[in-house]
């Protein structure tokens, strides 16, 4: 970690004290986690407070933690001709603690540093977290988008509707569990003259991909094979 980066950790523990609930630096930045009940003093401190003056919020963006670190893809167990890669979990073998969490991107001008803050949103659905509009105005349409895309909502948003998809659009996009095939398929109808949703046609279905690897760690396994198939031959 640089000198500089120390002294930002330094003043931003001072400013927030028991307020940060987590510290860590990747690439370069500093990251702090704070409780949702402390968001908004926190907000303001790092705003305010002389040597941090984080006037300008760069982005906002939602995260949804569903799953995090659990490989999609399992490679590990191959057999000769092939394996499955697609992995099928059930909605109970997910825990929904911790799971969605809105990061906000801070940038002093004036200082010439950033910081990334993050607040995990209770578990309850829908998860509420404070709007920051009040601190920062360019937080409004970022409230409105991770709104849509993952549904978290934003407490004292004054114009809180969906930006990126349509008013008649159901569920939240970016969220893990969201189907990929979707909720609705959208035609015109000649004869309404309009617009109308309708339920999607497509089966669902998860593809099992074939894969022949030539890979040493597989040998002995194509070894034993062939000579399964000479003796039964």
């Amino acid at each position: 970690m640089s000198r500089r980066l120390e002294q930002l950790e330094t003043l931003t523990r001072e400013a927030l004290q028991s307020a940060a609930v987590g510290f860590s630096v990747d690439r370069g930045e500093l990251t702090v986690e704070v409780s949702p009940d402390s968001l908004l003093d926190s907000c303001f401190r790092l705003r305010d407070t002389e040597g941090l003056q984080f006037e300008t919020l760069v982005d906002l963006c939602g995260v949804d933690y569903l799953a995090y670190g659990r490989s999609e893809w399992k490679t590990a167990d191959a057999t000769a001709s092939g394996f499955s890669r697609s992995v099928n979990r059930s909605s109970d073998e997910v825990s929904r603690e911790r799971r969605f969490a809105v990061v906000y991107h801070l940038l002093s001008v004036t200082l010439n540093h950033r910081i990334r803050l993050k607040v995990f949103a209770p578990a309850v659905e829908p998860p509420l977290v404070p709007s920051v509009i009040d601190i920062w105005p360019a937080a409004n349409w970022y409230e409105r988008e991770a709104f849509d895309l993952f549904g978290i909502l934003f407490d004292g948003h004054p114009d809180l509707r969906r930006l990126l998809t349509d008013s008649g659009f159901i569920g939240h996009p970016f969220r893990k569990d969201f189907p990929l095939i979707g909720n609705v398929e959208v035609r015109y109808d000649p004869d309404k003259g309009r617009v109308v949703y309708e339920p999607v046609s497509i089966e669902p279905r998860t593809l099992v991909p074939r894969v022949i690897r030539k890979d040493n760690r597989y040998e002995e396994a194509l070894h034993r094979h062939g000579a399964g198939e000479a003796a039964d031959g």
